[in-house]
């Protein structure tokens, strides 16, 4: 079982906050609320190496790497998925490459919000999830080439 406080700062915010909104209704606005503060995603950036396979809506992930910090980006044509999308990118963030990788997903379970998707769209998180980690791998090995 994970706890809270092995996770990095900002993702154990992000989950806290989601305990705090006890009835699903109220976790489909605050995941949607991560959707709307994504960053413009560039339409040259909707290529297929981007493109997070085993997901039913059309979901883009970019990684880069600046001062050791993995710096994602992304983007997705359904509004749920997109909120997805977009506490990942908080949550991970800023993070190096190392802690992103030793990351489980299980931190999906402590925001309840297993409870509240479909399986189609749980099974898009930790699809969107293992992209990040993927990238943010590719990120620490062309740094280290």
């Amino acid at each position: 079982m994970s706890s809270i406080d092995s996770l990095p700062p900002s993702l154990a915010k992000i989950v806290q906050r989601f305990q705090r909104a006890s009835e699903p209704k109220r976790r489909y606005e605050q995941l949607i609320w991560y959707g709307q503060r994504l960053n413009e995603f560039s339409e040259s950036d909707k290529i297929s190496e981007n493109k997070v396979a085993g997901c039913v809506s059309q979901v883009y992930i970019t990684a880069a790497l600046e001062d050791g910090k993995v710096i994602f980006q992304g983007d997705s044509d359904s509004q749920l998925t997109k909120g997805l999308v977009g506490l990942l990118v908080e949550g991970l963030n800023g993070l190096t490459p190392t802690e992103i990788v030793q990351l489980t997903p299980d931190f999906i379970q402590d925001t309840g919000l297993n409870v509240s998707l479909t399986p189609s769209r749980a099974n898009g998180f930790y699809n969107i999830f293992k992209t990040m980690q993927k990238k943010a791998l590719e990120c620490q090995l062309t740094a280290n080439s």
